[in-house]
């Protein structure tokens, strides 16, 4: 047995197959749920992978994902893994252009997608030259363009529910495609392995990784259950998948809902006695907190353990509103990516004023960008990680040289995040250097900025960007979107509240107010967005 993720996910199957594995609650509010053991999971994804092989997908080959949230997203990731065809996350916001343009770079052979996108897939495939098989879920609209396409159920009552695949390798591929916040997306090969220790803990994120395979399910049998993850964010980015595949490491149970709707999250966290949600910063935090102090007032949470974000920071003013209503629940800002997997966790009290501050693993250290060494205490490097990283951008090799190095004997990333470390090794993450604003010649980081605003009362959300300005090079923006009945509010008054956070050359200098911060579905912010809104009001 080798650290190849269905045989893992095998071997845990075999020794609690009786456990319910993964809950489907449906969305909004109709009462509708599909619940599966870890016999029933690994059948269903069986016959799913089966489907594969018979319909003539390959070792190697590469699968699409371009689906909402559900049991058919997870089954059919785990039946990729188990016919060792390569799944590759698609961004269902995409529109035509974009997903030519993911489906022709990850060459696509087959795609997996909701009746919902027919339209869009009807467009894309005829230009997507190596997508030769289509597998639709639920039923298209009746003026939805013709397709030729296998039904899911259909397809997922031909395949066999029983096992009898080729041996697997540490070696096969998990491709997580980025989110293209600063460029078109790149897909980040991962080694399964490596993708196993550096995503998922090596079975145990918290404690000592295993040494040997089989000590996966040593330990699930050996321990009990008891422990709900509510992945909240879409499945498409990497840290929700994840996030299920380590619930699934532990032989515990998985609920997903086809999307986020803060009242029915909190339904589903009252009355399947969730202890581990995930989600991604404030705005999706704060619609949480705006329920518990609203509509579902009074919701039973205290199952609740912890509430993780990564991909967007909670911050300190957010996080004290949720703990006052949820006490018992631990929050906690984690800090990864697509590149790295985990690199830390946010220390106590990280937050405006002293920036997002990480007790980091043995293996990420800042380094300067053109010789990789490790920077002096307090100067500004980059992030980097060694040993269980990925293998390159898939179909790039410009950008995988920029970004993946060897360092001695050991692979390491380059990540993109800014960042120092101080004597007692952790580390002060600066934010992205591809965001970072030059102004009068100081550098400021849209992170720490966004942390001040959102500390005033009227503001509910907010993200910072440059402006080109004649005087400066650049000025800070501020653009923001006020709390509901919230009264206006003026540049003066926010520069006023910054200068209580923030060093002089940081405070805005200008304001634009909003209705609706745009964030991609997971919640991370959308700074090209950001800074057309701000340049747009300056011009004006």
């Amino acid at each position: 047995m080798e650290y190849n993720l269905a045989d893992l996910f095998e071997s845990v199957v075999d020794v609690v197959p009786d456990r319910e594995a993964l809950v489907h609650v449906d969305h909004p509010g109709t009462g509708a749920e599909r619940r599966l053991t870890y016999a029933q999971l690994d059948a269903a994804a069986n016959r799913i992978a089966h489907h594969l092989i018979d319909s003539g997908l390959r070792p190697g080959e590469h699968l699409g994902l371009h689906l909402y949230n559900g049991i058919e997203y997870l089954q059919t990731v785990l039946g990729c893994l188990k016919a060792r065809v390569v799944p590759v996350n698609v961004n269902y916001r995409y529109v035509e252009e974009e997903l030519i343009y993911l489906y022709r770079d990850a060459d696509l052979a087959a795609l997996v997608f909701d009746a919902e996108f027919t339209e869009r897939v009807a467009a894309a495939q005829p230009r997507t030259e190596k997508l030769r098989h289509l597998v639709r879920v639920g039923t298209p609209d009746p003026e939805a363009p013709p397709l030729k396409a296998v039904d899911f159920a259909e397809a997922e009552a031909k395949g066999s529910p029983e096992r009898g695949f080729a041996a697997r390798s540490a070696d096969d591929q998990f491709i997580i495609y980025t989110g293209g916040t600063t460029g078109m997306p790149k897909g980040v090969m991962w080694r399964q392995e490596d993708l196993f220790f550096a995503g998922l803990g090596g079975g145990a994120p918290t404690g000592e990784p295993v040494s040997r395979p089989e000590e996966l399910a040593e330990r699930v049998a050996a321990g009990g259950d008891g422990i709900t993850f509510f992945p909240t964010p879409p499945l498409m980015h990497g840290t929700s998948t994840l996030t299920a595949f380590i619930g699934f490491n532990f032989g515990q149970r998985i609920v997903v809902h086809r999307k986020f709707v803060p009242e029915e999250v909190l339904r589903t966290i009252e009355k399947e006695k969730v202890t581990s949600v995930s989600l991604v910063g404030d705005a999706m935090l704060r619609p949480l907190i705006d329920a518990l102090n609203g509509p579902l007032k009074g919701t039973d949470c205290s199952a609740l353990f912890s509430v993780s974000s990564s991909g967007a920071i909670m911050s300190d003013t957010v996080r004290a509103q949720f703990q006052a209503l949820v006490p018992n629940a631990m929050l906690l800002n984690n800090f990864g990516s697509s590149e790295s997997g985990f690199n830390g966790t946010a220390t106590d009290g990280s937050g405006a004023g002293q920036g997002f501050r990480l007790r980091v693993n043995a293996r990420t250290q800042v380094v300067d960008p053109a010789t990789y060494e490790p920077v002096a205490v307090g100067e500004i490097g980059r992030l980097a990680q060694r040993g269980h990283v990925p293998l390159g951008y898939y179909n790039d090799p410009e950008k995988t040289a920029e970004t993946f190095f060897r360092r001695g004997d050991e692979r390491w990333v380059l990540l993109g995040d800014m960042a120092t470390v101080d004597d007692e090794g952790i580390v002060t993450v600066l934010g992205r250097g591809s965001q970072c604003i030059n102004t009068g010649g100081e550098k400021v980081y849209p992170e720490e900025v966004e942390q001040a605003l959102k500390s005033h009362p009227d503001i509910y959300d907010a993200l910072v960007a440059g402006v080109p300005d004649p005087k400066w090079g650049n000025h800070v923006a501020a653009v923001v979107q006020l709390r509901s009945g919230a009264s206006s509010l003026d540049l003066d008054a926010i520069q006023t509240h910054c200068r209580t956070h923030l060093a002089g050359y940081k405070i805005p200098r200008q304001l634009v107010v909003t209705d609706h911060i745009q964030r991609s579905p997971s919640g991370k912010a959308d700074y090209r967005w950001a800074r057309s809104v701000a340049a747009d009001s300056a011009t004006a």
